[in-house]
């Protein structure tokens, strides 16, 4: 039933449960302010986590003279890999010397200038590397003789999205998920929002509006009645997960006759990720798939370089994801900028509205830091900034940092497989305590619905993470619907209900 009586009042109210929405309500929550997320699907359930999974400056776009977006995002790189180092952590990238493309020269100076213009303080520099002497370069073809190692770090991005929600309820915000906003409009000061969720419909008054909706966020605007000043593009990217094609820890930075990359990853212990695609999209952001033209050109990408070549027939997995990029005018899908540009709406005598276009998930926190300065003095508030030195949720190890927590924990609860306390210690960092407990063996830890998933780890992802459905929980959350059959997903799903 429908409830058209405003059934509360906030300072903020965020659509978008992406990485930009999650991080400004966090940042809001911390300052004060009373916030309420909504998200008519799950948590990152569209671009956020679809990504390559990377914290990076982004190489290829010092190419683009994009310095102050490669600056930036390096000393975020920085600053996020303290805050959650059971979510982000190092990984050195082999960036093969190809006969034909970039030169020798232009490569040594990019990267001299990676090395130098963020502030690295916690990564390893540039180094060269030879065939014969470097054994990074012996899962490649011969020909490849040469090329340079750099350091970038690697993410669980819808991990990395969930932790800043749960860290923005922390601190007093409301995330409602599957609540969808219907519309907004200005009365005087406020906006009155209406709102469609499980319960029924309703309407929110807030102060302000903050339109954090991705590849939606013009849909949001047309749904406020506010101008519209800058324009989204949507480019759609592909990965693809293919059974593990080379040992070693470090990732691939593949240079294409076409001028673009393509990275090949380590993932999830025994796969591979490579991606990603830039193909302008104009479609339904809901219904997207990789398509075949997409998954030839990322096997083809990594066969050149590869003794075995890769086909499609081998991939276990692929994914697709629109980046809701600012339209700067570009027309190469691969060069569109993706710096973040705000559009704020604050007339004199009105509540104020910002929308975000574009972003990549490294800068989300400072995006989120960028935004509140910018509405806040719309609505009369001063606060100063303060998630720079804060952990996120799990972050917060004890001296030594995550290597020294993981060990402990793996003396600790001995008698449980040293996988299942990896992967635990991984996902949760510090919580990992909470889901474990006192329990002595795994039969503490409930019923094993499937490999190396109890209860008690079900438990808190729907209780104290917003899982809903094994797609939550085996795609986002984890990854563990890479290693299941059928029947393992579906007693995941029984258990959850749906």
């Amino acid at each position: 039933m429908t409830n058209s009586l405003e059934s509360s009042s906030v300072d903020l109210v965020v659509v978008g449960g992406g990485i930009n929405g999650v991080g400004i309500a966090r940042d809001a929550a911390g300052r004060g302010l009373s916030v309420l997320l909504v998200e008519r699907g799950d948590l990152g359930n569209a671009t956020s986590s679809a990504s390559s999974k990377l914290i990076h400056g982004g190489l290829r776009y010092l190419e683009q003279y994009q310095f102050r977006l490669v600056r930036e995002s390096l000393a975020e790189r920085e600053v996020l890999l303290a805050a959650a180092g059971h979510l982000i952590w190092p990984l050195r990238f082999v960036l093969p010397l190809h006969r034909g493309l970039r030169p020798a020269w232009i490569l040594r100076t990019g990267l001299w200038l990676y090395d130098h213009i963020g502030g690295r303080k916690r990564l390893p520099p540039t180094r060269t590397l030879r065939r014969g002497r470097d054994p990074e370069l012996d899962p490649l073809r011969a020909e490849f003789r040469r090329g340079f190692e750099y350091s970038d770090c690697w993410a669980d991005d819808a991990r990395l999205v969930v932790a800043n929600a749960v860290d923005a309820r922390s601190r007093g915000a409301s995330v409602e998920i599957g609540t969808a906003f219907e519309s907004a409009e200005r009365e005087g000061r406020e906006w009155r929002v209406r709102l469609a969720g499980p319960g029924g419909g309703r309407a929110v008054r807030a102060r302000a509006l903050v339109n954090a909706a991705g590849p939606w966020v013009e849909q949001i605007l047309r749904g406020s009645g506010a101008p519209r000043r800058n324009s989204v593009r949507l480019v759609k990217g592909s990965h693809i997960v293919v059974p593990r094609v080379y040992s070693g820890e470090q990732a691939y930075t593949l240079q294409n006759s076409d001028g673009r990359v393509v990275f090949m990853i380590p993932y999830e212990k025994a796969f591979t990720l490579i991606g990603t695609t830039d193909v302008p999209f104009d479609g339904d952001p809901t219904a997207l798939r990789a398509d075949a033209e997409e998954i030839e050109y990322l096997c083809r990408s990594a066969s050149d370089y590869l003794p075995r070549p890769i086909s499609p027939v081998d991939l276990r997995w692929s994914y697709a994801g629109v980046r809701p990029l600012h339209d700067d005018g570009g027309q190469n899908a691969s060069t569109i900028t993706r710096d973040y540009v705000f559009d704020l709406d604050a007339p004199p005598a009105g509540a104020p509205m910002l929308s975000v276009f574009g972003g990549k998930l490294t800068t989300y926190r400072k995006l989120a830091e960028h935004a509140l300065a910018q509405l806040l003095p719309a609505l009369g508030v001063r606060s100063a900034s303060w998630t720079r030195s804060a952990a996120l949720p799990g972050g917060d190890f004890p001296p030594g940092g995550y290597e020294a927590f993981a060990a402990s924990m793996r003396q600790r609860y001995a008698a449980f497989p040293a996988t299942l306390i990896d992967r635990l210690c991984r996902a949760y960092g510090t919580i990992a305590e909470r889901i474990l407990g006192g329990a002595a063996d795994t039969r503490g830890l409930g019923e094993e619905i499937a490999p190396d998933l109890f209860e008690a780890e079900l438990q808190h992802l729907r209780d104290r993470e917003w899982a809903r459905s094994a797609e939550d929980v085996l795609w986002r959350r984890s990854k563990l619907g890479l290693r299941y059959d059928r029947a393992e997903a579906d007693r995941v799903r029984a258990w959850l209900g749906n």
